[in-house]
């Protein structure tokens, strides 16, 4: 008879830890006489912004109608022309009959704005994006070299790999950033992409090696005796099966990346970590910047994650 393994007690444990470590977390802010300020975390990703409608020459305030919920200021110069200007009801600033001049303001409009967290998450996201695709393929050809019988492209993407992976990635931003990119006049944005990139597609290159040589090597013997050519048999026997093998090390990889991004703010790149440093400068709400930056990229991975985790399930149903 088979023996039903119980979980619940080891449910009620981790249930136990995680309220303790909750319970640890109120209790270390409660001692740090912190005053809380969640409420204002909000307008740090969307806000209404104010823009204040101005004459554009001297005039006389002509007519000023409701009209909805708009106000229509119509304005007239001393030379006859007329401009209507339509601000938000509530924030008219002049009467009829009034003397204007050029550059008063004669009431508001609003509008919603991206805030500094939704453009710095926008940033830190097609960053990622943009330097993820250009690693993979930088590592599928170095990778490629690497399983090549040829010694020279061997040997360069040895020589690759090595140095990439032998030095820290902030050292290789600021090299890409202030000796390629001054001799390359490369602007900022594209430096970080490309350091991003070159540092990923050394690690690429390893797990794509690794995944070629998963595959027995009778395969690619099957493939040559059925006339294949080498680029052939790569492409449609050996590659789809070490892409199966290699997909869970690769979106660890690119996770791994998505955090890596925020090193590009030493070089004034406004990605998600600069612009949470920048709203602490002007807010000192420290803890809730950092603790919101902190979910946003839990949030980026655990996307990332379950992409990856959907894409294993669907190629898993062709085996």
């Amino acid at each position: 008879m088979q023996r039903t393994e119980r979980s619940w007690p080891w449910q009620l444990l981790l249930a136990a830890i995680l309220l303790a470590a909750a319970a640890g977390l109120w209790v270390a802010t409660d001692r740090m006489d912190y005053t809380w300020r969640w409420n204002r975390v909000p307008e740090y990703f969307a806000y209404r912004s104010e823009t204040l409608q101005k004459v554009p020459f001297d005039g006389v305030v002509e007519e000023v109608r409701e009209k909805g919920d708009r106000v229509e200021v119509a304005v007239r110069s001393p030379e006859g022309e007329r401009r209507t200007l339509a601000v938000e009801a509530g924030t008219v600033r002049v009467l009829p009959g009034d003397d204007l001049f050029e550059g008063d303001p004669v009431g508001s409009t609003f509008s919603w704005r991206a805030g500094p967290l939704a453009r710095g998450l926008w940033v830190t996201i097609w960053l990622s994006f943009a330097s993820g695709c250009l690693g993979l393929v930088l590592g599928l050809v170095a990778g490629l070299c690497r399983v090549s019988r040829n010694p020279a492209l061997r040997g360069l993407s040895t020589v690759y790999v090595e140095i990439i992976r032998g030095t820290p990635l902030l050292v290789q931003i600021f090299i890409f950033y202030f000796f390629i990119g001054t001799v390359l006049h490369l602007d900022r944005i594209v430096a970080g992409i490309g350091a991003l990139a070159v540092f990923a597609g050394a690690y690429v290159a390893e797990i794509i090696r690794a995944g070629i040589q998963s595959i027995p090597r009778g395969q690619m013997e099957a493939a040559r005796s059925l006339g294949m050519s080498v680029p052939q048999a790569m492409t449609h026997i050996i590659l789809p099966q070490a892409f199966k093998r290699t997909l869970p090390p690769l979106a660890g990889q690119f996770i791994s990346l998505v955090k890596d991004s925020s090193l590009v703010s030493v070089i004034a790149i406004t990605d998600l970590t600069k612009s949470g440093r920048e709203v602490i400068t002007s807010t000192f709400a420290t803890f809730e910047v950092w603790f919101t930056v902190a979910a946003l990229y839990l949030l980026v991975t655990s996307v990332l994650s379950q992409l990856i985790q959907w894409t294993e399930r669907r190629l898993a149903v062709s085996d």
